[in-house]
């Protein structure tokens, strides 16, 4: 473990892999674990408590888990309770509540604020500027660009508590917003300043406040390669997948245990 010997505090309860480097004036509370080659800059707060820890003398700190090879930039705040697979990236000045889940690659950008009590799968993208409400549900290979809102409450106030769902490979951008309880499907595109207020089915491009189903996702073309389709996304993009070098369909057929012909 390295670090700077300037205002550092680490629980004797929190356990700290190989190569972990520490910045200046981070705290690292109880039953933090954090993965080997990971780097946490100034001023972080790593596992910061829950709300009865100021009302509850017998509280105890749930389980926070940062994957190895993570990167925590300046002023983020990461509440108790969350797992965090290999390879988070998180910009400055994050804050991610307690009890969220992702899987590897998952990357936010900074400004960026998820209210707890939601689900990522693996290689999620957040831009700067997003809000996720809690409970919602997103699937893997989703990107979320600048300023898009996930609610979750269908009549505020209520008690109702109920993010949106997104399918795998969906793209949303900017300044949409995602209303309680909806479901989009699998590789769709949520265009720009959508309102999106009911569910929709797998492949489609989602335009307008409210929002409707104007083409298929594969209708729209490459504004790079003159005459080709962009979408599905997948087969024109590659850096930073594991797809990259190789490309999407022999990357996909290796992890269904397909084998193809040279």
């Amino acid at each position: 473990m390295k670090f700077n010997q300037k205002n550092v505090f680490i629980s004797p309860k929190a356990k700290i892999g190989k190569n972990v480097r520490i910045g200046d004036n981070t705290v690292i509370y109880d039953n933090v674990e954090i993965g080997d080659n990971t780097t946490i800059c100034n001023d972080c707060v790593i596992g910061e408590p829950l709300n009865t820890y100021y009302t509850d003398e017998n509280y105890e700190n749930p389980t926070l888990k940062i994957g190895e090879n993570s990167l925590i930039r300046s002023h983020c705040i990461l509440y108790a309770g969350s797992s965090f697979g290999k390879n988070l990236s998180c910009g400055h000045r994050v804050t991610i509540r307690e009890f969220v889940t992702t899987g590897e690659h998952f990357s936010i950008g900074t400004l960026c604020d998820i209210q707890g009590y939601v689900t990522f799968g693996e290689y999620c993208r957040l831009h700067s500027n997003v809000h996720i409400g809690q409970q919602s549900t997103i699937g893997n290979f989703v990107f979320i660009y600048p300023y898009v809102v996930f609610t979750n409450d269908p009549h505020p106030p209520s008690s109702i508590c109920k993010g949106p769902t997104i399918g795998d490979y969906t793209q949303i951008a900017v300044h949409s917003v995602i209303l309680p309880m909806v479901e989009v499907g699998k590789n769709c595109l949520i265009g720009a300043n959508a309102t999106v207020n009911k569910n929709f089915a797998d492949d489609l491009v989602i335009v307008g406040s409210p929002a409707k189903a104007i083409c298929a996702v594969n209708e729209i073309k490459s504004k790079e390669k003159e005459g080709v389709m962009h979408y599905p996304w997948m087969y024109n993009f590659e850096r930073g997948m594991p797809w990259e070098g190789i490309g999407y369909l022999e990357w996909k057929n290796k992890n269904l245990g397909i084998t193809t012909n040279s």
